[in-house]
């Protein structure tokens, strides 16, 4: 097992995490800054009002998205089964 091997297989990772992990934190950071904006504009200085509407956003997400999600992990995870059959020839 040579370097350029490990680097592909941690690059295939990283990807897989970021293209899995997506879609759940960029809704989660888009309805954190809407309920911003909405306490800044009606001062309303509620901890607690930011999470619910984001846990409901994120959850929604991975409704949607959970097909996609665990075809990535499906296909990531037959890719890291190659890649130990190549690395023991």
């Amino acid at each position: 097992m040579d370097q350029s091997e490990v680097l592909t297989v941690m690059q295939d990772a990283i990807t897989t995490i970021l293209t899995v992990a997506a879609p759940m934190l960029i809704v989660a950071m888009v309805v954190g800054v809407i309920v911003s904006i909405f306490q800044a504009t009606t001062q309303i200085n509620e901890q607690t009002l930011a999470f619910v509407p984001k846990i409901v956003a994120v959850l929604l997400v991975l409704l949607v998205c959970g097909g996609l999600i665990l075809t990535n992990i499906t296909e990531f995870s037959t890719r890291m089964f190659g890649y130990v059959d190549t690395m023991l020839k």
